[in-house]
């Protein structure tokens, strides 16, 4: 079974970037969709972005111009590019794939 692991995030000031990395360690995920979401304190989870097999991409319509997903078949590999980043983008940071979910890695946007 695919485990995911993230990478990439950190404290950030709004208007920066980060590069939120997403890697399968353990079986191949290159046919299949990979999905980015999110989840801020006291809120509930909310999809960000998915790209599907053919590269094809669906993004959230308050990020869409800032955020870019990517996917490297080669490295079992995702990204999600984030640019002019707000305070509202602050969240944990969850991959998923079919039924798996990564541990999640911390965006937090504040000057």
């Amino acid at each position: 079974q695919v485990q995911l692991v993230e990478s990439g995030g950190g404290l950030v000031q709004p208007g920066g970037s980060l590069r939120l990395t997403c890697v399968a360690t353990k079986g191949f995920f290159g046919t299949y969709t990979v999905d980015w979401y999110r989840q801020a304190p006291g809120k509930q989870r909310e999809f960000v972005a998915q790209i599907g097999i053919t590269h094809n991409t669906n993004i959230r319509d308050s990020v869409k111009g800032r955020f870019t997903i990517s996917r490297d078949n080669a490295k079992n590999t995702v990204y999600l590019q984030m640019n002019h980043l707000k305070p509202e983008d602050t969240g944990v940071y969850y991959c998923h794939s079919r039924t798996t979910w990564g541990q999640g890695t911390q965006v937090t946007v504040s000057s």
